[in-house]
């Protein structure tokens, strides 16, 4: 038997996995692979249970943020550095990076590779999948470059080069992979007020946020007209949230003497409105005491949680375009339309149909998580649906109550956040497959509303 025929009847036939459970497996042996070395001794300045490793390394992993011990104090910068390169590894992909080195190597990418790709990038297709990739490490070692040397600025005069570049390399690399993990007690409150950060650390974790598609469209066109509709979506999109979270937040907290009123002047009050406007949707930085919010802030906070950023991005939730494709679907339902209309494009029913599906997977998944997790626990509702809902939207913005879970809880929580991460769609439908119905049935009416 010769070699070809052997990986014929010994490899991908006889051993053949869906492109979502390949993807969800790369995942999961990489957070084991992350707990194991933030485990070892030399990675912690003082012993840490193995699974307090386990439940850092699927916070680093699915870039979401919650911790149960303070980063910067318990870990070393070794223990730091594996941080860093997981949230890089999870933020950007797994498999793109597989790509790229086999790409580095002359080794050419196989149909099998490019499905588990296509998965990881959440598109539809195979088109420009290898050129999608060079396009991500572009763009997130530029940004990341940028975010270093401007961060530098801060830091370096105050802790010296050796530890204020690190601070400022952790932290472009964490904001960027919209992560949120900071090596700060309180996250990022010492700098409240301080303008490079509250500048860029949001320009980081946004332009993360928007997607690597976006990004490499606007550097190419340069032109608003020829700008996809995904871009244009997902631009006018962002800046209505942002600008519709800082007017409310502003609002709702500004004389809060646990958030905005407790802070000394006017300028802070805005830096601080305009932070925590742009960090819920899966940043998960924090300049203000998140559990001293009102519960209508909390509330608005959860929204955008759930609404994260774009597709092809290191951002969670179920998308900004998802948001807008379920309004338009209900604002042409009351106008009695039966197509969807938008910057002179129409969008398809199975485009419809997938934002639905993303939408009602999302839900249920937070609101079994939830139920789960308020069964062991009778704290503030409103604190475990918080977390709950940042663990599945991969943000990382907690009001305290995750410190406070035991490990069925914490368990939940590395769940949400995993399947937060890797995605509804992938988790819900990772065995289906499309079939062609071989009876079809008459059509029947049902009533609703």
């Amino acid at each position: 038997m010769d070699l070809k025929r052997a990986r014929g009847r010994f490899g991908l036939q006889s051993f053949h996995l869906p492109p979502p459970t390949t993807l969800a497996l790369l995942y999961f042996v990489s957070i084991l692979i992350g707990a194991a070395l933030l485990w070892l001794p030399a990675a912690t300045q003082e012993p840490i249970s193995l699974f307090t490793a386990l439940f850092i390394s699927t916070s680093a992993v699915t870039v979401t943020g919650l911790s149960t011990v303070d980063i910067g104090t318990t870990f070393t910068v070794f223990g730091e550095g594996i941080i860093m390169v997981l949230i890089q590894l999870g933020g950007l992909g797994l498999m793109t990076f597989a790509v790229l080195v086999l790409s580095a190597m002359g080794i050419p990418i196989g149909m099998p590779q490019r499905l588990i790709l296509r998965e990881d990038l959440n598109q539809t297709t195979f088109n420009n999948l290898i050129v999608l990739v060079r396009v991500i490490f572009s763009v997130a070692l530029l940004c990341e470059a940028i975010g270093v040397i401007a961060l530098s600025f801060v830091w370096v005069p105050q802790f010296g080069w050796s530890q204020g570049i690190w601070y400022a390399v952790f932290h472009s690399v964490s904001a960027f992979n919209n992560a949120g993990f900071a090596l700060f007690p309180g996250s990022l409150s010492l700098y409240v007020d301080d303008p490079i950060v509250n500048l860029v650390i949001p320009a980081l974790f946004i332009l993360g946020g928007l997607g690597f598609i976006v990004v490499g469209d606007i550097y190419q066109t340069r032109n608003w007209t020829r700008l996809t509709l995904h871009s244009k979506l997902m631009l006018v999109g962002t800046a209505g949230l942002i600008v519709w979270a800082f007017v409310t937040f502003a609002t709702l907290e500004w004389n809060n003497p646990g958030t905005l009123g407790g802070l000394p002047s006017t300028p802070a009050k805005l830096w601080a409105s305009w932070f925590q406007a742009v960090t819920p949707r899966t940043a998960g930085f924090n300049t203000i005491n998140t559990a001293a919010m009102h519960d209508s802030t909390t509330l608005m906070t959860m929204m955008l949680m759930l609404v994260g950023g774009g597709s092809t991005s290191t951002a969670g939730g179920i998308k900004v375009t998802t948001l807008i494709v379920l309004v338009l679907a209900t604002v042409a339902f009351f106008r009695r339309s039966s197509t969807l209309h938008v910057f002179g494009r129409s969008l398809k029913l199975e485009e419809i149909m997938k934002v639905m599906a993303l939408t009602t997977v999302s839900m249920l998944l937070v609101a079994t998580g939830l139920f789960a997790v308020s069964i062991r626990h009778d704290g503030e509702f409103i604190d475990l649906a918080f977390e709950v809902t940042s663990a599945f939207g991969t943000v990382g913005l907690s009001r305290g109550t995750t410190g406070q879970l035991d490990h069925f809880g914490l368990s939940l929580i590395m769940i949400m956040m995993f399947f937060g991460r890797v995605g509804p769609l992938t988790i819900g439908f990772f065995l289906a497959t499309r079939s062609v119905p071989r009876v079809r049935y008459p059509a029947g009416q049902i009533y609703l509303g």
